[in-house]
């Protein structure tokens, strides 16, 4: 969940990692620190807190120029965030940074104790740069692979040696990692951004690949020592598109971004009115004899799983089920040969996403990935993939990857209706036509955004609130919850509308806001009931309807009215509105909507 930046070439290196660091903040912002080789010496200078402490540090002490570095953006799993904990870690002879988790390292780090090694930080990268040291004797390469030999865990690391002043060893396993190539320079990073500015040339890292990296080039290795071949990939995003582009915020810069995204998502995947999934291997046929739907992710992408698996059994009537990522790998699955499992992720690098997909694989279970990130490790491992354009999506508070994610979730269950035969051919070119209408129905909730800024202005000071709905809005409820508290910090629960009266509604007193959901048209009656039943307990009610829904007097506070739009394609247009109430209750609290504390974009380890 941490962030890793090399450079190599004959720019001041200083300069790259500080820029390459900027755009992986989104991983991790507990510190930042960077590592200079210079001859016979490798100069560290790290610091907790964000990066611009780290770049107030070296405008304070600025360090002799460097050709070759090193640099990390840390949120923190192994001790807390502090200077000493901070990475690089080092010995005199080797500097390291690290995104993963070292599994063993209690038992490596009394191994390293024995020998002599003493240690400062709580860090299991502080026992990794140490078991690398314990293995050199001038060959890098040959301490590299000895030290990993003994690791169990996750990692991607890039590795200065004191002796090797103009070269960067780069490993990953488990955790993502690329190599980017300029004219006579290297880059290493965790993710494309990072790069951008310098290159759009770059090769991913296959489990255990090693890079060494210098001036001249790169040469890849595999865990074993082999020489290896990497295919050389072209970006298709630019700086700008990585850029706020005058928002002030990226997050709401993504959320303005989402129609241009469901069109680049949705139409190359329609073909003669028709939605094709673009998968050969996944045929009609092979459709025809899916079993059960397991729809598998983490928070956000789980939310979308929730609104894929209402449609998948209202349109194909399969029976489809929605599993946590991390629970799924534990609660040893009932998984049958006929089953499809689909694992849902934006980065593909989701490590809880990645062990069910292995867990599925293993046995013998058919697996369809949707994922953001060409070439990711969910995207290699699937057996199918059905990428989601959405582009890069910078702010941690995933909006626009959501919205694609529903996207793609849509086309399949109405492929897989359409296969089945559960859905005249008819109904399939109807619903497939709205859906490609989505971009058109969102624009006016993005246009008309003031109304969703007064009313955060009305609840800023909430301290709690709840989220209600029935059926597709029920899903939504959740994720317009998990958007308000994760970036607002204001505690927030969301329920079944019908739940709320065994036991919740308990909490419901004077002031207390409850967001109403209420765009299902079969559940209407139903729901609105549930409202009232809140308001009559001193609810504060916000309710979020279709414009020729009668609300009767006195349900609500506020009302929020939708274009009318499909019923099952609603979660579409219903998401902006709840996206933009977070984001403004978060701007109007004073929080840093990109950045919210204790989060990372890119969940990497257990």
């Amino acid at each position: 969940m941490c962030g890793i930046v090399g450079y190599v070439g004959t720019r001041n290196c200083q300069d790259v990692l500080l820029e390459g660091l900027s755009k992986l903040e989104y991983r991790g912002y507990d510190s930042a620190g960077i590592a200079l080789a210079e001859k016979n010496t490798i100069r560290v200078v790290k610091a907790k807190g964000r990066l611009e402490v780290l770049r107030q540090k070296l405008a304070a002490r600025p360090l002799p120029p460097s050709r070759c570095g090193i640099g990390h953006t840390r949120w923190a799993t192994h001790g807390e965030p502090s200077d000493v904990n901070s990475h690089p870690q080092s010995t005199p002879s080797v500097s390291l940074v690290h995104n993963g988790i070292i599994e063993n390292y209690a038992h490596l780090k009394a191994l390293l104790q024995s020998k002599g090694y003493v240690f400062e930080s709580e860090t299991d990268t502080e026992v990794l740069v140490k078991l690398i040291d314990s293995c050199y004797s001038g060959d890098p390469l040959k301490a590299i692979m000895e030290a990993l030999s003994k690791v169990r865990g996750s990692y991607a690391i890039a590795v200065l040696f004191r002796n090797w002043p103009d070269t960067i060893f780069a490993v990953r396993r488990e955790s993502p990692l690329i190599v980017g190539y300029g004219e006579g320079e290297c880059f290493v990073a965790s993710d494309i951004p990072a790069i951008l500015k310098y290159t759009r040339r770059y090769s991913i890292l296959d489990e255990g690949d090693i890079a060494v990296c210098n001036r001249n080039g790169v040469q890849f290795y595999s865990e074993f020592g082999q020489p290896v071949q990497k295919e050389q990939l072209t970006a298709d995003w630019d700086v700008e598109a990585a850029e706020k582009g005058g928002y002030p915020h990226f997050m709401l810069k993504e959320i303005n971004e989402q129609p241009a995204a469901i069109t680049a998502t949705v139409s190359p995947r329609v073909e003669n009115g028709l939605p094709d999934l673009r998968i050969p291997q996944l045929s009609d046929e092979l459709l025809k004899s899916i079993g059960t739907v397991h729809l598998v992710g983490c928070g956000t992408a789980m939310h979308a799983g929730m609104v894929g698996k209402a449609a998948i059994e209202a349109m194909a009537r399969v029976p489809a089920q929605v599993e946590i990522a991390s629970e799924f790998r534990y609660c040893d699955p009932i998984l049958k040969p006929d089953d499809l499992v689909v694992i849902i992720s934006q980065s593909g690098e989701t490590s809880d996403t990645l062990a069910a997909l292995k867990l599925a694989k293993s046995r013998g279970v058919r697996v369809l990935a949707i994922v953001n990130v060409v070439g990711s490790s969910i995207a290699r491992a699937a057996d199918y993939v059905m990428y989601t354009y959405a582009g890069p999506e910078i702010a941690v508070a995933s909006t626009k990857a959501y919205m694609v994610q529903l996207c793609v979730l849509y086309l399949f269950a109405l492929r897989l209706a359409y296969a089945k035969g559960q859905l005249p051919e008819e109904e399939v070119r109807r619903l497939t036509a709205e859906l490609l209408r989505a971009p058109q129905i969102l624009k006016p909730r993005l246009q008309g955004c003031e109304a969703i800024q007064y009313l955060a202005s009305q609840f800023m000071n909430t301290q709690s609130c709840f989220f209600i709905g029935r059926g597709f809005d029920y899903s939504l409820s959740l994720e317009g919850s998990l958007k308000l508290k994760e970036i607002s910090y204001i505690h927030s629960d969301a329920y079944a509308a019908g739940e709320l009266k065994h036991g919740t509604i308990s909490l419901i007193t004077d002031g207390v806001p409850v967001i109403g959901l209420a765009t299902q048209k079969s559940v209407f009656e139903k729901t609105i009931s549930n409202i009232k039943e809140t308001k009559s307990r001193g609810a504060k009610v916000i309710l979020f309807t279709t414009k020729d829904a009668v609300v009767p007097e006195g349900v609500a506070d506020h009302i929020v009215r939708l274009d009318e739009y499909e019923d099952a394609l609603m979660p579409l247009q219903l998401i902006v509105p709840l996206q933009l109430f977070a984001y403004y209750m978060a701007v109007l609290r004073g929080c840093d909507v990109d950045k919210p504390r204790n989060l990372a974009k890119s969940v990497t380890v257990e």
